[in-house]
C-alpha cells in the first residue's frame, strides 16, 4: 500500500492508525446495509422461539438484565484496537469506523437483543466449535452464525436463505443437505454447520485469506473475484471494499464486531438472559416414522421445545423409514425414551400414520438402488493406494456412480472397505480378478502403466478429438473454466466425470471441449 493510498483511506475513514480519534459525528447515517437489516429481522424472529418466550415470561429476569449499568457504552478507539488486538484469531480483526458503528449497534441498538443471544451461546457455540475444530478451521468463525442468523435456526432471509448458516436451497443440495416437503436440514444446526464447515473450507482453496472468505460466503466467490480484478488484482478486502455490494461492505465489519462484543460484552453492560434451552441434550437414530406429538405426549415434554430442538422437521415427522433420521431429546428424557419406544411409536399411529393411506414400501430405495440395466452387482475391496478415480477407470463406471451405489460422500474411502460395483453381465469374471491384481496390473489392464519418471496422475491416455489443459498449482475447477470463453465447471466436471468434491493434481490433464 502506498502513502498517497493509506491517506486516502484514513480520509474517507476506512483505515484509522492505533492513536486515532473519532469525530463524534462519526455515526451510520442513511439507510442500514444489508446486513444490519437480515440481523435485525433474525433477531425479531429469534424472540419467538419457544424456549425464548419461555425465559423472557420470567419479567424479573428481564427487568434485571436491562436496568441501568454504570459502564460506559462506547470506549476509545484505541480501547477498542487493543481489545481485538487480544482477542486469539487467525482471522485479522481489523478496527475501523464502520467496525466501530457495528459495535454501537450491538452494544446499544440491539442490546436487549443482544443479550437473549448471549444466553444462546452456551447451546450452540460447543457445536459449532466441535465441528470447526474438526474440520480443521478458525474456531472464531463460529461468530458468522451471530450475523448470518442471530443464533436463530429458524431464520428466514427475504431471499430465501435458511437456517443457522443462512443456505440457499441450491447451496444446501450441492453440500449434502436434505431439503424435501419433510424435512429441511438447513434448519438442523448440526448439519448446517458441518455443510457451512465444507463450504469455508472450500472458500480457502480458493482465496486462502479468511477475511476474503468472510466475504465470500456472504455475496459468492464470483462477486469477491470480481471485486478483485477490477481493483487490479489485489487481494485485500479493505482494498476491495467499494467495489463489494453494498451487503457485503457491511458484513466482515459486522462479523468483526460481533467477535468483538461477545468477548467483551460485560464491558458494556450487556448481561446474559439465561435461556431455558437444555444444553445436556442426546441424540438418537430414528428408523421408523415417528410424529413428535408421539413423543411428546408420551413422555411429557412440551411439544414446542421438541420442534425448537428438532427444527428441521417440517410437519412435526421423522420419515425414518425413507433413511436414518435423528431425534435431539433432552438428556434426561434418553432413558424414558428407550425403555417406553413401543409406545411412543404405536401410541395413535393410526392417527399420524393413516395405513389406508400407505402404499407398499417401493423394493428398491436410495439405501438400496436398482441394479443399471444390463448389470449385475459384484463387490471391489479397496487396497492400498486406491482412490475412486483409479477404481472408476478400471471398472469403466463413473465416480458419480461409485459414490451412489456405496452412499459415499466426499469421495473418502478406506482400506478394506467393499465397494459395490455393478458390470456388465458378460464380463464378470473379467472383472473379478482385479480384486486379485497388483496396482500396476490393473494400470496396464486401463492402458495407464506406472512409470518410475512419471505420476499416475500425469499418465492419461489423451483423447485427440479433445482440447485438455494440463493442471496447475493452486488451480481450481472454477479458475480453469475462466480461462475458456464458453466453458463452465460443469462442463469440465462432465467430460472428465468428476463431481465438485474430487480433487485434482497438478499435471493432472483435463478435457475442455471437443476440437473443431
Amino acid at each position: 500500500m502506498t502513502r498517497t493510498m493509506i491517506l486516502v483511506l484514513m480520509l474517507t475513514g476506512m483505515l484509522l492508525p492505533l492513536q486515532a480519534t473519532v469525530p463524534k459525528t462519526d455515526t451510520i447515517k442513511g439507510k442500514p446495509d444489508g446486513a444490519e437489516v437480515n440481523f435485525s429481522e433474525n433477531l425479531d424472529s429469534l424472540l419467538n422461539l419457544f424456549y425464548v418466550r419461555q425465559s423472557l415470561r420470567d419479567t424479573s429476569l428481564v427487568e434485571s438484565a436491562y436496568e441501568a449499568d454504570s459502564l460506559p457504552s462506547q470506549c476509545s478507539d484505541t480501547v477498542y484496537i487493543e481489545r481485538l488486538q487480544n482477542i486469539p484469531s487467525i482471522v485479522t480483526l481489523s478496527y475501523n469506523t464502520i467496525v466501530r458503528n457495528y459495535i454501537n449497534v450491538y452494544t446499544q441498538k440491539k442490546k436487549d437483543k443482544m443479550e437473549v443471544m448471549l444466553g444462546l451461546r452456551d447451546y450452540y457455540f460447543p457445536m459449532i466449535e466441535e465441528i470447526f475444530d474438526r474440520e480443521g478451521l478458525p474456531v472464531e468463525l463460529k461468530y458468522m452464525a451471530v450475523i448470518e442468523s442471530a443464533l436463530n435456526p429458524r431464520a428466514r432471509s427475504r431471499a430465501g436463505a435458511v437456517g443457522l448458516w443462512q443456505f440457499m436451497y441450491g447451496t444446501g443440495r450441492m453440500y449434502g443437505l436434505t431439503i424435501n416437503s419433510l424435512v429441511d436440514e438447513r434448519r438442523d444446526p448440526i448439519r448446517s454447520t458441518e455443510a457451512a464447515a465444507q463450504y469455508l473450507k472450500d472458500m480457502y482453496e480458493m482465496f486462502h485469506d479468511w477475511t476474503l472468505v468472510i466475504a465470500a460466503y456472504n455475496c459468492g466467490p464470483g462477486n469477491v473475484n470480481k471485486a478483485i480484478r477490477r481493483s487490479g488484482g489485489v487481494r485485500d478486502y479493505w482494498k476491495i471494499y467499494y467495489r463489494l455490494p453494498r451487503e457485503t461492505r457491511g458484513y466482515v465489519p459486522a462479523f468483526i464486531a460481533a467477535t468483538y462484543v461477545m468477548n467483551y460484552y460485560p464491558d458494556h453492560g450487556l448481561k446474559p438472559i439465561p435461556i431455558d434451552i437444555p444444553v445436556t441434550r442426546d441424540t438418537l437414530i430414528i428408523s421408523e416414522d415417528l410424529h413428535l406429538k408421539q413423543v411428546a405426549e408420551v413422555l411429557h415434554i412440551p411439544l414446542q421445545q421438541l420442534r425448537d430442538m428438532n427444527p428441521q422437521y417440517r410437519y412435526d415427522i421423522i420419515p425414518g423409514s425413507i433413511k436414518p433420521y435423528t431425534l435431539v431429546l433432552p438428556m434426561q428424557y434418553t432413558g424414558n425414551f428407550i425403555d417406553l419406544q413401543d409406545s411412543i411409536f404405536t401410541y395413535k399411529d393410526s392417527i399420524f400414520f393413516d395405513p389406508s393411506k400407505k402404499t407398499l414400501a417401493p423394493k428398491y430405495t436410495r439405501y438400496n438402488p436398482p441394479p443399471p440395466k444390463g448389470r449385475v452387482k459384484i463387490y471391489y475391496t479397496v487396497k492400498q493406494g486406491d482412490n475412486l478415480g483409479f477404481i472408476s477407470e478400471w471398472f469403466h463406471v463413473r465416480v458419480s456412480d461409485l459414490r451412489y451405489w456405496n452412499h459415499i460422500r466426499h469421495n473418502l474411502i478406506r482400506v478394506g472397505q467393499h465397494l459395490v460395483v455393478y458390470v456388465p453381465k458378460n464380463k464378470v469374471s473379467y472383472y473379478k480378478k482385479f480384486n486379485t491384481m497388483s496396482f500396476a496390473e490393473k494400470q496396464r489392464r486401463t492402458g495407464n502403466p506406472v512409470t518410475q519418471s512419471q505420476p499416475v496422475a500425469t499418465n492419461t491416455k489423451l483423447d485427440s478429438n479433445y482440447e485438455y489443459y494440463h493442471v496447475r498449482p493452486g488451480d481450481t475447477i472454477w479458475e480453469i473454466a475462466r480461462k475458456f470463453d464458453g466453458v463452465t465447471e460443469q462442463d469440465i466436471l462432465r467430460l472428465n466425470h468428476l463431481s465438485r468434491y474430487d480433487k485434482i493434481h497438478p499435471g493432472q490433464p483435463l478435457k475442455i471441449r471437443k476440437k473443431g
